[in-house]
């Protein structure tokens, strides 16, 4: 199942910015990175110079898997709860980092295995069902709650987009979610899992291998469907990334740029592509983690990280840390001054 194909970013707006870019009283190339992406964002607004990033909005998608029960995760599901309780609280790691950018962070339980009793019920409002299946044995969902995770996340980033965001970033949460990342991987590019499965939390080597043979053992099981993205994230997905690949492709078929974080995001990123193709052309890859499965699919995207600090905390805290840097380069684009007007006329 795919959708249409997306428009890329204003082409014309992209050729106005590299002209612009070209102009600035600066070196020839001597704004490296931070040059190309302000081309990106004034290409995603239409506008040249672009308008600065004000309104910046983080949506963390919470979900437990059946698979963190089979030996796959340095932790225990009982995290995922606990961190969502975090988020609401504002104390999280990703919490720091977007109160220090000023980025507005929403969490949502998608699929959490726990009542979260006490949470406010906007948290709970797209939940899908408690956990996804254990992928390695079964279906991660029914067909018919595949296509409520896609709805979900549509729906979600219609109202940060109403609300008035400029630019989307896309966090997770849930113990185990590494595990069908990789899956998702390795369905979109064709590879075993030895080739995308990487430590998570921490794993040591013995988990590693066990967490490679349950991923296989995925794969294994869903067989053709996983020819069919949507059909990949019934079988072998989750329900919290199920949404988060909705979210990125209402983003991108609304024309709102999106900067993903890590893995998960970016399996989701390389899926959404695969039921849209020419999604991929709206998402700037924040960071690099250290999990393998994401710079092969970044790879594919053709997308380069902003940032590459190492980072494996999820949450979208990869996004947030890059957010200042993407601001930098739209400041560079509207502040500095064109040579041309510098330059006496002769």
């Amino acid at each position: 199942m795919t959708a249409a194909a997306v428009p890329p970013p204003n082409p014309d707006a992209r050729a106005r910015a590299a002209d612009r870019l070209a102009g600035l009283a600066t070196p020839a190339g001597a704004l490296g990175r931070l040059g190309d992406l302000g081309v990106w964002v004034a290409a995603t607004q239409g506008e040249v110079p672009p308008r600065p990033l004000d309104d910046v909005r983080l949506v963390i998608f919470a979900g437990d898997h059946g698979v963190a029960q089979h030996g796959v995760s340095a932790y225990p599901p009982a995290i995922t709860p606990a961190m969502v309780r975090t988020f609401v609280l504002g104390k999280a790691g990703v919490s720091a980092l977007a109160t220090a950018h000023g980025v507005h962070v929403r969490v949502l339980d998608i699929s959490v295995d726990d009542d979260l009793e006490g949470v406010p019920a906007d948290v709970q409002a797209h939940k899908v069902r408690r956990g996804s299946g254990a992928i390695h044995v079964e279906d991660a969902l029914t067909e018919a709650e595949t296509a409520q995770a896609l709805a979900a996340g549509r729906a979600v980033a219609r109202e940060e987009i109403e609300a008035g965001a400029q630019l989307l970033l896309s966090g997770d949460m849930g113990i185990g979610n590494t595990t069908p990342a990789s899956a998702m991987v390795a369905a979109g590019l064709g590879l075993p899992a030895a080739e995308v499965t990487g430590r998570g939390t921490g794993v040591d080597d013995a988990a590693l291998q066990h967490k490679t043979a349950v991923v296989q053992q995925a794969l294994d099981r869903a067989g053709d469907r996983l020819a069919d993205p949507v059909q990949t994230l019934q079988a072998v997905g989750s329900a919290d990334l199920a949404a988060t690949v909705g979210y990125l492709l209402e983003a991108a078929e609304s024309g709102v740029p999106v900067l993903l974080d890590g893995l998960m995001s970016v399996a989701c990123a390389l899926t959404a592509d695969r039921i849209a193709p020419g999604a991929a052309a709206w998402f700037a890859a924040g960071h690099r983690s250290t999990e393998p499965a994401q710079s092969l699919a970044l790879d594919k995207l053709g997308l380069s990280p902003v940032l590459d600090l190492g980072l494996r905390l999820g949450e979208g805290s990869g996004a947030v840390a890059a957010v200042p840097v993407l601001r930098s380069a739209v400041a560079l684009l509207r502040d500095v001054a064109l040579l041309a007007d510098l330059m006496p006329p002769e």
